[in-house]
C-alpha cells in the first residue's frame, strides 16, 4: 500500500470527515509525519523533495481540522490529532512511523507519541508550547504581547476571539504577507532574517493562503485547543522525544520547552541561545534525520555538531 504516498491526496476518517494529506520525498522510504504550525497547513515550509527522496524519506503532511481542505471539527482537542495521524498512516499502510511537529503542531506530535506508543518511534516537538494548565509554569512570561492578547481572548472571551479572528483571516487570505507584516515587530534580527529569504517567503505565503482559503476555522479552533487541557499527559510518552528552542523565542518561550523536558521521560531539550521562532525552519532537515535514525543512541546528531546550541535532558536540565 505504500505506492499510494505517490497519488494519495485525502483519506475518510472513522467519522466521516475528510482530510487533505500531501507526501513528498522518497514513496518507498522512511515515513515521517510533519505537523504544522498555527496557522498553517499541509504545504508549510519543508526540505525540498529531491532533499528527502536522496536521503530516503517518504513525509506525510496534512491539514489539521478546518485548514486547507480538511473538514472541520468542532470542539477539538489537541490529543484527538491521535485519530487522524493514525487514519492517514492506516491508509498508507504505516505501522510505524516517527512524527515531527513545528510551533502550535508540536503539542499534536508529543499527543501522537502518547496516544500510539507502539507505532510511534520517535517524536520531535520544535518551538513547542506546553500546556496551559502546566503547573508551575507561567505560561504567559516572556511571551510577544500578540500572542498574550490572542491566547488570553480565546481562553476567555472565545465568541469575541472567533468574531475578531475571521475579518483578519479573510484579510491575510486576501494578502498572506500581511500576516509576516504584523509579526515583523514582535520578530527578532535573525527570524526576518530567514522569512525574508525568497524560497522561506513563498512556502510561508503559500502556506498561509492555503491554510485560510476555506474558512478561518482551523486557526480558530486551534487557538481553543491550545488553551483548554490537552487530553493527555506528556509524562506519559515514553519514545525519545527531542524539544528543540530557541532561547530569543518570544511567540512561545522557550521555558514551555524547558518545562516539557523535565516531564518526559526519555526528553532530549536543545535551547540555541541566539536562535528564536523560525530558525526552527533552518534546523528540520537536522531534527528529521535525528527522527528517523532508530540505529543510532538517543542524542541528536547536532548536540555534538552545533556551536551554538545548549544540550538538556530530563534528568539533568541546564539552562546557560
Amino acid at each position: 500500500m505504500r505506492d499510494l504516498a505517490s497519488t494519495l491526496d485525502h483519506v475518510r476518517t472513522a467519522d466521516g470527515r475528510r482530510l487533505r494529506v500531501e507526501c513528498s520525498g522518497d514513496p518507498r522510504g522512511r515515513p515521517v509525519f510533519l505537523l504544522h504550525g498555527m496557522p498553517g497547513s499541509r504545504v508549510g515550509p519543508r526540505p525540498r523533495p529531491m532533499y528527502l527522496y536522496q536521503r530516503g524519506v517518504l513525509l506525510i503532511s496534512y491539514d489539521r481540522p478546518g485548514y486547507g481542505g480538511s473538514d472541520r471539527r468542532p470542539g477539538r482537542r489537541v490529543v484527538d490529532v491521535v485519530q487522524d495521524v493514525a487514519a492517514v498512516a492506516d491508509a498508507l499502510g504505516m505501522e510505524r512511523f516517527a512524527v515531527v511537529g513545528r510551533s502550535g503542531g508540536a503539542p499534536h506530535a508529543l499527543a501522537c507519541a502518547a496516544g500510539l506508543p507502539d507505532r510511534v518511534t520517535r517524536a520531535a516537538a520544535l518551538v513547542a508550547l506546553a500546556p496551559r494548565d502546566a503547573e508551575g509554569l507561567d505560561w504567559f512570561a516572556g511571551m510577544a504581547p500578540s500572542n498574550i492578547d490572542e491566547f488570553s481572548t480565546a481562553a476567555a472571551a472565545p465568541e469575541q476571539f472567533e468574531a475578531r479572528l475571521i475579518p483578519r483571516s479573510d484579510s491575510i487570505r486576501a494578502d498572506p504577507a500581511r500576516l509576516l507584516e504584523e509579526l515583523r515587530k514582535e520578530m527578532t534580527e535573525d527570524d526576518w532574517k530567514i522569512v525574508s529569504d525568497s524560497g522561506v517567503r513563498s512556502m510561508l505565503l503559500r502556506n498561509y493562503w492555503e491554510a485560510l482559503r476555506t474558512s478561518p476555522y482551523g486557526w480558530i479552533d486551534d487557538a481553543f485547543a491550545l488553551t483548554e487541557p490537552w487530553g493527555f499527559d506528556p509524562a506519559c510518552i515514553q519514545a525519545p522525544v527531542l524539544l528543540w528552542h530557541g532561547a530569543r523565542d518570544a511567540f512561545s518561550p522557550p521555558s514551555h520547552s524547558s518545562w516539557l523536558a523535565e516531564r518526559i521521560p526519555r526528553a532530549t531539550s536543545v535551547i540555541e541561545p541566539s536562535a528564536a521562532h523560525f530558525a526552527a525552519l533552518r534546523v528540520l532537515p537536522e531534527v528529521l534525520r535525528w527522527a528517523l535514525d532508530t540505529s543510532a543512541d538517543e542524542e541528536p546528531p547536532f548536540r555534538r555538531e552545533w556551536s551554538g546550541g545548549v544540550p538538556q535532558t530530563a534528568s539533568g536540565s541546564r539552562s546557560r
